[in-house]
């Protein structure tokens, strides 16, 4: 069986954060990455870095508090990475990753670098959750 996975390079990584203000003037005025979306309502900004984007998700908004305390001693930075995945044959991969038993802990549509397209998220064997992102639809 060959393996369908065939990354393409990285879509986007989410960051976790305290100070949201502070780190979008680092990556936009220092690093000259524009703001693509602001949404507030998620405590979640995508920052446009070439073809790929960086997501800075606020501690305390809804998606910032799945992962526990700030970053520090007791909470994590990194909330995923996600792999730009070429072709996204959804079955093969399915099928693919359950021969390996790695199991399928989030998946849906959601908005990337491209535009909204599917994703499945899974553990690495230390628990850092890797986002398979499939092209926009």
């Amino acid at each position: 069986m060959t393996n369908p996975i065939r990354p393409a390079g990285f879509d986007h990584i989410v960051l976790r954060v305290v100070d949201k203000d502070r780190m979008i003037a680092f990556y936009r005025d220092v690093l000259g990455c524009p703001v693509d979306w602001d949404r507030p309502e998620l405590g979640l900004t995508h920052i446009r870095v070439g073809a790929s984007l960086i997501d800075l998700i606020t501690v305390d908004g809804p998606l910032g508090k799945l992962g526990g305390e700030a970053p520090g001693d007791e909470g994590r930075n990194l909330d995923h990475f996600a792999l730009a995945i070429r072709p996204f044959d959804e079955a093969a991969i399915r099928a693919h990753l359950a021969a390996h038993g790695v199991a399928i802990a989030l998946e849906g549509e959601r908005y990337g670098a491209e535009g909204d397209g599917m994703s499945l998220y899974v553990l690495d064997p230390e628990g850092n959750m890797v986002e398979l992102k499939g092209p926009s639809v």
